[in-house]
């Protein structure tokens, strides 16, 4: 598996990932396209990343860091999505610490929205714990697996 930072275009492959994600009723990835078209959120901020996983040289899988908007200090996994034939690979976890690492060691806490309860579980298993507050649903202030 190969990580690529997503800087100018999004990556190639992302359109069929897009569609994909819609079909399972996840919208996510219909704003990130919207997002970066308009400039809105393009991952420049300091210590953010839009970063690509590929496998083979097909993109497997997309996620980001932002800084978090409502919790001073921290920030936020954004629009993480692995793509059906590359599940149950070990590459959404892996991607995930690729987010959350460099995050951790600046000491900030990191903030995510689980969509739904296959994703709680997830990142429960990342060490993050449950936080309703603030428009997100969980936070890790460090790792614990």
């Amino acid at each position: 598996m190969q990580f690529d930072r997503v800087i100018d275009d999004l990556p190639d492959g992302f359109d069929e990932m897009r569609a994909e994600a819609a079909a399972e009723g996840f919208r996510h990835l219909e704003r990130v396209a919207l997002d970066w078209a308009s400039g809105a959120m393009r991952f420049r901020g300091e210590g953010e990343v839009l970063l690509a996983a590929h496998v083979q040289g097909m993109l497997a899988g997309i996620g980001g860091l932002t800084i978090e908007p409502v919790v001073p200090g921290a920030f936020r996994i954004r629009r993480l999505y692995v793509g059906q034939p590359f599940r149950r690979q070990g590459i959404g976890r892996t991607l995930a610490l690729a987010l959350i690492e460099p995050a951790l060691a600046r000491g900030a806490a990191i903030t995510v929205n689980a969509g739904n309860t296959d994703a709680a579980a997830f990142w429960l298993r990342l060490g993050f714990t449950p936080d309703l507050r603030d428009g997100h649903t969980h936070i890790v202030r460090h790792l614990r697996m």
